[in-house]
């Protein structure tokens, strides 16, 4: 055999061990690659659900340093900006009423919205999230209620006449957390809201309006250099400039709630108004509600107050897919 022809033999039997050995390797990531996407999917599935279970038990852990539940102020880091997700609110109250807006007052700084509410009127947690302090301070808020949400914002209500949650019990939008009252540093029946982040106080104007009973939109971001002119300009369109007529309706909404609460702290629900037909309901301008029992969904709850699954979820803020809790409050009307 000439050299040329050995050469040329070399080098082909070379290229193609070169060529076959890329190609089994390829072989078999094909195969694994199934193997390596189900792998993936499994470990996102099992980090969400860790993250879940993180966020329940410690809301916005990334903004705040501890947990106290004696604490009143929490400390926290503050960035520059940051994005408040409003989405899946409750309004505290249906008062649309703003009786004192946020900023000075008698030469102190108001840190909140005074919303007129009566004694015993039912108070509810504006987001999902956990209760960190329950507490009575005389010279101030009185009966207060402390809530930190996963948004990162922690809500305060004041001057309550009495407290249905405890710390650490986690709750659900539009839950009932306490009964309006007059405790503390208080001239008059009212609810003092506050909305702080990372410890520091912003105008609840900037993110609800009560007089429409509505938030301002489905975010917030939050900015150290513009929020003191935006809050000015929250306070001229949702403060007590723009409130509607002092009137029991303009108060209470369409109706006091038909909840009650007894000497254990839990809901329970004054089923009386049943009886009526839903027209008769609607004509009394009742807000009522139901208390989830065990094994009852949307529908069921739907069907059994005359309306529809849809209307039910748009009531309470839900979705249509979302799985019910024991207890849960909902309203129908």
């Amino acid at each position: 055999m000439t050299l040329k022809k050995i050469v040329r033999t070399l080098g082909l039997s070379a290229l193609l061990g070169f060529v076959a050995t890329p190609a089994c390797a390829q072989d078999l990531i094909a195969r694994q690659s199934p193997v390596d996407r189900r792998a993936k999917t499994l470990d996102t599935i099992v980090i969400n659900r860790l993250q879940e279970v993180e966020e329940i038990e410690n809301p916005a852990s990334m903004l705040y340093s501890d947990w106290s539940t004696s604490k009143t102020h929490a400390q926290g880091y503050l960035p520059d900006a940051y994005k408040i997700d409003l989405r899946g609110f409750h309004m505290p109250t249906p008062s649309r009423v703003v009786t004192s807006n946020y900023g000075r007052r008698w030469g102190r700084v108001h840190k909140g919205l005074d919303i007129k509410v009566y004694i015993g009127d039912t108070i509810r947690s504006a987001f999902s999230g956990k209760v960190r302090v329950v507490g009575y301070d005389a010279r101030g808020y009185g009966k207060y209620v402390i809530i930190r949400h996963n948004n990162g914002l922690e809500t305060y209500y004041g001057h309550l006449s009495k407290q249905i949650v405890h710390a650490n019990q986690i709750v659900r939008a539009g839950e009932p957390i306490a009964l309006g009252g007059n405790t503390g540093r208080s001239t008059g029946s009212h609810l003092h809201f506050e909305t702080r982040l990372a410890g520091v106080a912003i105008n609840p104007a900037l993110l609800f309006d009560f007089p429409n009973q509505d938030v301002t939109g489905d975010f917030y971001v939050f900015r150290r250099q513009t929020v003191d002119s935006e809050s000015a300009r929250a306070t001229a369109l949702r403060g007590t400039a723009a409130s509607p007529g002092y009137s029991r309706e303009n108060i209470q909404g369409t109706g006091r709630s038909n909840t009650t609460f007894n000497n254990n702290n839990t809901t329970n629900t004054d089923f009386s108004a049943r009886r009526n037909s839903v027209a008769q309901q609607t004509n009394s301008n009742q807000i009522l509600y139901h208390k989830v029992t065990e094994g009852e969904t949307l529908e069921s709850i739907a069907r059994q107050h005359g309306i529809s699954k849809e209307q039910l979820c748009k009531l309470n803020h839900l979705g249509v897919y979302t799985k019910l809790v024991q207890g849960q409050i909902l309203r129908y009307s």
